[in-house]
């Protein structure tokens, strides 16, 4: 017997013809998948946009001046001491007032041309170190300011005083903020 078995030689032949139809109708396949990716490819279009951003200074405010209402003396019953934003004082009926007054005073730092909002609380609470308190309501010269270089406002404030308000040396502190808009 020479081993050659023409039945297996045909099958093996049969079968290899079948795998090498597949693979052309798999490429073929693949062939009509790229025509058309590359068909809608040439209809695709585009477009570029281009990202921006502008960097502004950080915005700083510094105290230059206190909040002083002066002296007050009790007279003949409490009431309240005014101090405007320009830093002038007038002085309820009840009471004697004295000595220099200011509005507080902030300056502002940060970019030209931007518009910064300011904010401050309404009152501030002075004490006298022990259990003794007035409250002043408070008033912004500016809500918001466009910053130009030399840019400043005041506080001013009405300090209201007790008919019995207890003798001493009164201190509080507040806050300002003030922020690009």
């Amino acid at each position: 017997m020479s081993g050659a078995d023409p039945i297996r030689d045909q099958a093996r032949s049969k079968g290899t013809t079948q795998m090498k139809i597949q693979m052309i109708k798999a490429l073929a396949g693949s062939a009509v998948i790229a025509l058309g990716l590359s068909a809608s490819a040439a209809n695709a279009a585009t477009a570029s946009a281009n990202a921006t951003a502008e960097i502004l200074s950080q915005v700083s405010v510094t105290k230059t001046a206190d909040l002083a209402f002066g002296t007050v003396a009790i007279g003949t019953s409490g009431g309240t001491v005014a101090v405007s934003t320009a830093g002038a004082r007038s002085c309820g009926s009840g009471l004697v007032c004295s000595g220099t007054t200011a509005a507080a005073g902030f300056s502002v730092s940060g970019a030209v041309g931007q518009t910064v909002g300011v904010t401050v609380p309404a009152t501030v609470t002075l004490n006298d170190g022990g259990s003794n308190n007035m409250t002043a309501t408070l008033t912004s010269s500016a809500s918001s300011i466009v910053l130009d270089g030399t840019d400043a406002f005041t506080v001013g404030g009405t300090l209201t005083v007790g008919g019995t308000q207890a003798a001493g040396t009164y201190a509080g502190s507040f806050t300002v903020t003030v922020n690009y808009q």
